[in-house]
């Protein structure tokens, strides 16, 4: 794939936009004038924040020069967007999931449907179906930005864990033989 310089990307989004204003549609012209003029900003503000980030005093140690680009969710999602993204899927996915407000585990991913499957791991607050759907919601969120090859998300009952063992030992050992006197045990 060559790079596609400034001016050449220019003249072709104005030959397209020409070329429709010729068929004389007024309304299919504002509509892509308007997608132009909202991919501009979109980019706008990634490359912004992206300048914005690297040029932080500290913001880029010299161990991790991808850190503060990758932990933005904006920069984060035009990485994915173009393929660009430097770490794998498992990573991207434990980058978006250690973002959340309740800590989840992930229990399967089917890369043929791109469906995730979590379980909340922490208390969620009173376990209702709208406090489960705002869990699983965060996550869809927070993935379509760093991991958009899930496209859905799953989140298993909080009761769906197996229940924990409870292991009965002896009690502990004694030193001596206590003896109850009923003034004892009054």
């Amino acid at each position: 794939m060559s790079a596609v310089t400034a001016e050449t990307a220019g003249r072709r989004v104005e030959e397209v936009l020409d070329r429709l204003a010729e068929k004389g549609d007024a309304d299919a012209c504002a509509a892509a004038e308007d997608v132009v003029r909202v991919l501009m900003e979109f980019y706008g503000s990634g490359l912004a924040r992206a300048v914005d980030l690297l040029g932080r005093p500290g913001a880029r140690p010299a161990t991790d020069p991808w850190g503060a680009l990758l932990a933005d969710d904006l920069v984060a999602s035009l990485l994915n967007l173009h393929g660009l993204h430097p770490e794998d899927l498992p990573t991207r996915v434990e980058r978006a999931l250690s973002g959340l407000p309740q800590p989840v585990e992930q229990t399967g991913f089917d890369p043929a449907d791109g469906v995730l499957r979590l379980r909340v791991t922490g208390s969620s607050g009173c376990g209702c179906a709208g406090t489960q759907e705002s869990v699983r919601q965060a996550a869809a969120d927070a993935l379509a930005c760093h991991a958009p090859e899930v496209t859905r998300v799953e989140l298993e009952p909080a009761g769906a864990r197996e229940p924990a063992l409870l292991q009965i030992g002896t009690g502990p050992p004694h030193t001596g033989t206590a003896h109850l006197t009923p003034a004892d045990a009054s």
